[in-house]
């Protein structure tokens, strides 16, 4: 159980759940949303992408939406998961559905699920740190605001997850990542439980300080609750499996107890179950065969040309290729070198920031402890700093943040010396698991594939929490240093600061291509506003006519349909569309980007919406 919270970190977490709320629901319903958000939305209403599940609908020449709408089957939403998200994210779109049926179909309701788990993320990560370092952390005397250190550790960590710029962006998107964080916090929360409850102390002060709690008593229900979350996890996303793996190299470096292992295996083994059942008879029986195509695809593409296919840059897996790759990725998981990217790109320019700044840690720790150092000291770092300015040729406040991020590492592995005893340092091996395996896997499979496009950020952000852990210890024990080290260093990230007010606003803004996936911003639904204006105007005898845009066709066995037509534009709007009722549609075969509706009476053909080609179809 919790120790009792003080008032002040009652009242500190409030606001920062606050800001964290108000951040991820700012805009959430603002821009249309895009083929990935598309693919959520039919999936999660058993609809297969382009009408695989609906060719009794779609094979005639008009169609209603009461026909549409006909009932689903399990069967429905299974193949709407195999060709819409290759059988990934079961346990994401039913929640999804569930929720849907409750609220509604805006955007924003289809949204909203992640605005809830990013929040909750937040709450979760104060929750992991204040469980699992209260008996690490050392000096538990009072801090800012008459806080512990481990409310101290705990608050600065959550704020940090509440205004990381990847966990806002992703709160505004129709996706299942949230919602796996959430879920693999929550795995490594009680999977730590379980090793410290089949595990002695190591020193006669944890014992007498935790109590009960190191008694093998109760271990079944966390096992269950443990292979649930392994269920649940890989589940809603299968990329999850890394975060298990990071426990289980855990467990074999310092779990010692064969019954304790057997355990583990026969939750692992009972988790296995539903997984692999999923992946026999259910939506995931596809997944290899597809993953399969989509890699010979890319590394086609990555071979004949990398830089110009609409899927963005891919390039050959070469170890140049996936290093430049990942450079960005790593930078953005720590919010205090977010962006620098593009600054590293500069091999002379990288040098001498990190020359700056080795020579800026050597004087911190060279004169850490001592109170009256030689006068050159006090103007050490900032001239250390300065001096760089005038010489880097491109982006030099962002190698101002890149010379400073030097010594803000060597405080967070002075804050692991100084606060973190020393026999329980090994959760901090968890931490680093957590925090750079899942990139590293990454990287490893895009190798092994051929092509560069999986490294990307949204796929590793199970690390991000864990990271917001690290950067919270750097930024305690600059408030810890001698102000004369402390200020400059807190000046340039201020500066960082302001970059990230930058980069919240290009989100909110959508032209921000890494986390939106735009740099122009997108207008509002159109399917939605499209089906407003039809409720609107259709009268009985009307018919309503979708475009047809060409569609390519990557491979014959994925992508291949029944249809001569395409037909997403017509099912996106029919989502929006009354589902009892009885407008006259079909697919015009020679118009490809507007939708019209002819007035029976008339036969005035009224535009309803001009999709531009792919201006506003967003993605597909």
């Amino acid at each position: 159980m919790f120790s009792q919270f003080s008032r002040n970190t009652v009242v500190l977490l409030g606001l920062i759940l606050a800001l964290a709320l108000g951040l991820r629901l700012y805009r959430i319903g603002t821009y249309g949303i895009y083929f990935d958000e598309k693919s959520t939305l039919l999936i999660s209403q058993s609809v297969v992408l382009e009408g695989y599940n609906q060719k009794d609908v779609f094979s005639k020449t008009y169609f209603t939406p009461a026909e549409f709408w006909k009932p689903k089957t399990f069967n429905d939403f299974m193949e709407a998961n195999i060709r819409g998200d290759i059988g990934n994210s079961p346990v994401y779109y039913g929640m999804l559905w569930v929720w849907l049926k409750i609220f509604g179909l805006s955007d924003a309701s289809l949204r909203m699920p992640s605005v809830i788990f990013g929040t909750l993320v937040v709450w979760l990560l104060f929750v992991f740190v204040r469980r699992h370092f209260r008996n690490v952390v050392r000096n538990d005397t009072s801090s800012f605001f008459g806080l512990s250190t481990i409310d101290t550790l705990a608050l600065t960590s959550a704020a940090i997850a509440a205004i990381e710029p990847f966990f806002v962006a992703s709160s505004h998107i129709a996706r299942n990542y949230q919602m796996t964080i959430f879920l693999t916090i929550l795995s490594t929360y009680v999977f730590l439980i379980i090793m410290e409850r089949v595990q002695p102390p190591k020193s006669t002060s944890d014992a007498s300080t935790t109590g009960p709690r190191y008694k093998e008593g109760g271990l079944l229900p966390l096992y269950v609750a443990y292979g649930l979350l392994f269920i649940l996890s890989t589940l809603s996303h299968y990329l999850a499996v890394v975060v298990f793996l990071c426990h289980g190299l855990y467990a074999a470096l310092f779990l010692r107890k064969l019954h304790a292992w057997v355990a583990l295996g026969v939750t692992g083994i009972i988790g296995l179950v539903p997984i692999v059942l999923w992946f026999l008879f259910g939506g995931g029986k596809y997944t290899f065969f597809t993953l399969k195509n989509q890699a010979d695809l890319y590394r086609k593409i990555a071979l004949t040309n990398p830089t110009g296919s609409e899927f963005g840059t891919i390039l050959p897996a070469t170890i140049p290729n996936i290093a430049k790759r990942a450079i960005p990725i790593f930078s953005d998981l720590f919010i205090f070198i977010n962006g620098l990217g593009p600054a590293l790109g500069g091999l002379k320019n990288s040098l001498l920031a990190f020359t700056i700044g080795s020579i800026a840690t050597f004087i911190i720790h060279k004169y850490r402890n001592v109170a009256n150092p030689p006068t050159w000291v006090y103007v050490a770092l900032p001239v250390l700093f300065l001096i760089g300015i005038p010489i880097y040729s491109v982006v030099p406040l962002r190698l101002l943040v890149l010379s400073a991020a030097i010594p803000f590492v060597y405080l967070i592995s002075r804050y692991v010396v100084e606060t973190i005893k020393t026999h329980q340092k090994r959760l901090l091996i968890l931490l680093v698991l957590l925090a750079f395996l899942p990139t590293l896997f990454l990287l490893f499979m895009a190798w092994r594939s051929g092509h560069t496009f999986g490294i990307t950020q949204r796929y590793s952000s199970v690390s991000f929490a864990y990271v917001c852990i690290f950067v919270a210890m750097g930024l305690i024990q600059l408030t810890r240093i001698r102000w004369w080290f402390s200020a400059p260093i807190a000046v340039i990230l201020l500066i960082q600061s302001g970059f990230l007010v930058q980069l919240l606003g290009d989100i909110y803004a959508d032209k921000a291509p890494k986390y939106t996936f735009f740099d122009k911003p997108r207008i509002a639904n159109p399917y939605w506003s499209s089906a407003q204006k039809l409720k609107e105007l259709y009268a009985p005898g009307d018919t309503i006519l979708y475009p047809n845009k060409e569609r390519k066709i990557y491979s014959e066995a994925i992508d291949k349909t029944y249809s001569p037509v395409t037909l997403i534009d017509a099912q996106m709007v029919n989502v929006y569309l009354p589902k009892d009722a009885q407008y006259i549609q079909r697919v015009d075969p020679n118009e490809p980007d507007r939708i019209v509706l002819v007035k029976g009476n008339s036969g005035q053909k009224i535009t309803i919406f001009d999709f531009k080609g792919t201006t506003y179809r967003y993605g597909g």
